[in-house]
């Protein structure tokens, strides 16, 4: 073997790389040829181009480049031209980051860096990449430092696969936390919260669950079967799956029980030997769902009782009907016995007509088909008048009625036959539900805004659980076990109605079974005339015209009565009142007429009340009026858009008078 060749010996092996220093031109690298090199550095290239991780050795003091085989992955396009290179040159553009660490290894101090983030340019192009690797001093053979050692593994793909994961896992807790249903995840036997998301914490109520037992976290629930059912699930692995089921919830500090639904899931979480380690829960608030489907259902079950009530109503006088029309029809009847048969078919006729104008009324009335004569009336009169037409039941019945009129006008303005049918029902209603020898007392009593009439009784009552929906639309109280006062359960709501459309309210009182009934109807007094407010000696009275001069009126409603009333009451206060009943009718009316105040309704046919108001704002001739909301709604939100839309006053109806006097006594400031 000729000795150069034993010389280079070190060099056997390595790959790719070791041919590479063998075949070398040493003859310009500060290094010189490798049959004079150290035998320190010949050692460590030795161990180095045999091993299988990426390594390096920089030497001498120029830090001579040499590596391995597995390291040429790390260069990339740098190999092979590194090969004995300075490390500074190959390296520059992460000097400023590796070369801290060199200069601590050439002191004498081993380093070691994990995961170091460095922007390496090995393609042609910047990269960001993550390496793992030590600096060693490397010695020569008198112990003095002549270099570093480097063994390294490039980590890059492992950070971006765990920065893609932590990001995956970080969007999918965004959406766990986000999603539209409850979810939870509980660890262990004793369940304990691990995760829960926004819905069900608004579900629960905000309060420290994560990291307690369910026990402990959600006490209230301890009783109504959930935690069995948790139990049961982490016991057998098998899911469970509920429906609209209750759960009270104390979602407050120190607050009451609230009564919710949920559908949800109780889905087994198995660790990797397929045993349960915990539950996931999964579902949704249906509270809203539930209470409209009880609506729908009860409404349903409303609806069969009018059918059924409805039946039994008319099967009633069509058995007399039917049985004396056979008599008439057999022909062996005298003239005594014809003309009782007659009556008979005349007086159950007449009864059924009833029932049927009833139901006629109550549509007309619920669609607002029903027009209303305006008149001035007397309330006295008016009652009078029902008192007649019960009169016949309450002798027959035998009940003893009291008669307190009020012994001054009650003047209302309003429907004659209207307001004597809403009396008459109720009284009625009284002579119906009291028994025979019973009490009835009607009074009229007259204040300084409205006339109550009220009709009291020592019947049979009204059940407490009743009383809330009395007005209500086919709603019958079962008093008495043969139902034999009968009726549709129409006859209050026709009663609330009437009252409703002439400005009023009606409402009914009962201690409870066995202990009477009263029901009063109040309606705005009507206005007076100025010479009889002047009488009262003082200021103006409750419900009458402010002293301070008459105003150029505009009311806007599609609601003809609603709007014509309001108009009388404000041209008897000495105003000058026009009416549309559409809002292109008002533009057209408010540009010619140049109204002071202008009353709108809220829900018109052609364009709503908001949008009309704007488009007044935007008429020059109109910027300075008093714009009023005259409306049936009522929420806080209605009330701001009214706001933003540029309306002055908001008024729920119905409106109390004062009220409409004092806005317009503002707009008279104004002017």
């Amino acid at each position: 073997m000729p000795e150069h060749a034993g010389a280079l010996m070190f060099l056997s092996g390595g790959g790719e790389v070791g041919a590479m220093m063998r075949a070398h031109d040493w003859s310009t690298s500060p290094l010189g040829h490798p049959r004079t090199w150290p035998q320190a550095l010949r050692t460590v290239v030795g161990l180095m181009l045999n091993s299988k991780l990426p390594m390096f050795v920089a030497w001498g003091t120029e830090l001579a480049f040499l590596y391995n085989d597995p390291y040429r992955e790390v260069l990339g396009d740098k190999h092979p031209a590194a090969l004995g290179r300075p490390f500074h040159d190959i390296w520059s553009e992460i000097w400023h980051d590796i070369g801290p660490l060199i200069e601590r290894a050439l002191r004498g101090e081993a380093t070691y860096a994990d995961r170091l983030y460095l922007v390496m340019n090995r393609h042609g192009y910047d990269e960001p990449t993550w390496f793992t690797f030590s600096y060693s001093p490397a010695r020569d053979e008198n112990g003095a430092i002549a270099g570093i050692y480097c063994a390294c593994v490039e980590v890059t793909d492992q950070v971006l696969a765990e920065k893609y994961r932590n990001e995956e896992n970080e969007r999918l807790r965004g959406l766990f936390s986000q999603a539209p249903g409850i979810m939870a995840v509980l660890r262990g036997p004793e369940h304990v919260f691990e995760l829960t998301n926004q819905s069900y914490m608004q579900l629960v109520g905000h309060r420290q669950i994560v990291g307690r037992r369910a026990r402990e976290a959600l006490p209230e629930i301890v009783g109504q079967g959930f935690l069995e059912l948790l139990d049961r699930v982490y016991a057998t692995g098998e899911p469970f799956v509920g429906h609209a089921l209750p759960v009270r919830l104390q979602r407050e500090p120190e607050g009451p029980l609230e009564e919710r639904y949920i559908d949800f899931v109780y889905q087994p979480i198995r660790d990797e030997n397929g045993a349960v380690s915990g539950i996931f829960v999964e579902g949704s608030d249906v509270t809203d769902r539930k209470l409209v489907e009880d609506e729908l259902r009860a409404a349903n079950r409303q609806k069969d009782q009018l059918l059924a009530m409805l039946a039994h109503e008319l099967r009633n006088p069509l058995a007399p009907i039917m049985t004396a029309a056979q008599l008439l029809k057999l022909g062996r009847l005298d003239a005594k016995s014809v003309a009782n048969a007659s009556e008979i078919i005349v007086r159950q006729a007449e009864h059924m007509t009833d029932l049927v104008n009833d139901l006629l009324d109550v549509s007309r009335v619920t669609r607002g088909l029903v027009t209303l004569e305006r008149d001035e009336l007397d309330l006295n009169v008016i009652v009078s008048a029902a008192v007649e037409q019960v009169r016949p039941l309450i002798d027959a019945r035998r009940h003893a009625l009291t008669l307190q009129l009020s012994g001054q006008p009650a003047h209302v303005t309003g429907d004659r036959t209207r307001l004597v049918q809403v009396i008459s029902n109720i009284l009625n209603n009284a002579t119906k539900y009291t028994a025979p020898g019973g009490r009835i007392v009607l009074a009229v009593t007259v204040g300084d805004e409205q006339v109550t009439v009220s009709v009291r009784d020592n019947g049979v009552g009204i059940a407490p659980e009743v009383l809330p929906y009395i007005f209500d639309l086919f709603t019958q109280a079962e008093r008495t076990p043969d139902r034999s006062q009968g009726g549709l359960g129409i006859g209050l709501a026709l009663v609330k109605s009437l009252v409703a459309l002439h400005g009023g309210t009606v409402h009914a009182h009962s201690e409870g079974l066995g202990q009477g009934s009263e029901f009063s109807i109040c309606l705005p007094c009507a206005a007076r005339a100025p010479a009889e407010a002047a009488n009262d000696g003082g200021g103006a009275a409750a419900g009458t015209a402010p002293d301070n001069g008459s105003l150029r009126v505009l009311v806007v409603d599609d609601n003809a009565d609603a709007a014509q009333m309001l108009a009388a009451l404000l041209e008897v206060q000495g105003h000058a009142v026009s009416v549309e009943y559409d809002a292109r009718g008002a533009l057209a009316r408010a540009r010619s007429e140049h109204p002071d105040v202008l009353l709108l309704d809220i829900g018109l046919p052609d364009m709503d009340g908001y949008e009309l108001a704007r488009r007044l704002r935007a008429q020059p001739e109109n910027a300075g009026a008093t714009l009023v909301a005259l409306t049936g709604y009522g929420q806080n939100q209605d009330r701001e858009e009214a706001q933003q839309a540029g309306f002055d006053h908001y008024l729920v109806k119905p409106a109390d008078l004062n009220e409409v006097n004092e806005v317009l006594a503002q707009a008279e400031a104004r002017r």
